[in-house]
């Protein structure tokens, strides 16, 4: 290899990786970003465990300015960019199909935050991430989701929060409790109904997301490590010391149809 070409390689190398790094480069909003644009799915990607990046189902549609989730499939919808330190709003209600294993079960999804590597390294089903969870009766619960990375090496993910036990030794927020750090499992929101039941249209006596198929509202702060979880305005979980601290952001498909109207990310304020 003569000098020229060995320079023009090393060149060109460089300007890949530097162009990746810009590409990777987690957005911090500035202004407020719509990750659903109400007419299509633009600047999103879906994956399923069985068909991967294929939708042959239609799993994921948009209909009247709404983002459809029929559920007819296990896997996500995912912003094709990363964000970090943002103020997250998301608004949902439940559609009324169920699909095979939880047909009869609590209607499921959820939104997974600082979402990093593959797609499906966690189960072939969903990725590395932080999960605001969305679930009749546990709207707002947080489970902490490891992965692993092309090698199958662990990618691991962790978050701190205060809790106490509830009377089935479940981890429950609760504001100046004992500090816990996980590296996996569910840290429940402070009111979840210790009698939850698995069974559809399931509504615990505290329960703070709209009753129905009514609109619900969660907004979800992502500032360093901190994660702070208000439903219907009601804060409802808190985490700390998140590990990583930024990522895609996904919606899940999980045996129940769902509808979100809004999806979009806010500035933190000053």
């Amino acid at each position: 290899m003569n000098a020229r070409l060995a320079l023009l390689l090393v060149f060109l190398i460089f300007s890949a990786t530097n162009d990746e790094k810009k590409k990777e480069a987690p957005i911090t909003p500035k202004e407020v970003i719509p990750l659903f644009n109400g007419k299509d799915l633009t600047g999103l990607t879906t994956w399923l465990n069985d068909t991967k990046h294929d939708d042959p189902k239609k799993v994921f549609t948009v209909h009247d300015g709404l983002l459809h989730i029929s559920g007819d499939g296990m896997g996500y919808i995912a912003t094709s960019k990363e964000y970090r330190n943002y103020h997250l709003v998301v608004e949902f209600k439940w559609g009324e199909r169920t699909w095979a294993g939880r047909k009869d079960k609590a209607k499921d999804s959820g939104v997974l935050l600082h979402a990093a590597g593959a797609d499906g390294n966690s189960g072939g089903v969903w990725m590395a991430s932080i999960e605001c969870n969305i679930i009749q009766g546990g709207v707002g619960d947080i489970i902490v989701i490891p992965g692993k990375d092309a090698a199958g090496a662990p990618l691991p993910v962790s978050a701190a929060a205060e809790v106490e036990k509830d009377r089935d030794g479940e981890e429950v927020w609760k504001k100046g409790g004992e500090k816990k750090v996980f590296k996996g499992g569910r840290i429940n929101w402070y009111g979840r109904d210790p009698d939850w039941k698995d069974e559809i249209g399931f509504r615990g006596k505290n329960d703070v997301e709209s009753p129905g198929s009514e609109w619900t509202r969660i907004d979800i702060i992502a500032d360093g490590g901190r994660l702070s979880i208000q439903v219907n305005g009601k804060l409802v979980n808190e985490a700390s010391d998140a590990a990583p601290q930024a990522g895609k952001i996904l919606l899940q498909s999980e045996g129940a149809e769902i509808i979100f109207r809004k999806w979009e990310l806010h500035p933190l304020k000053k």
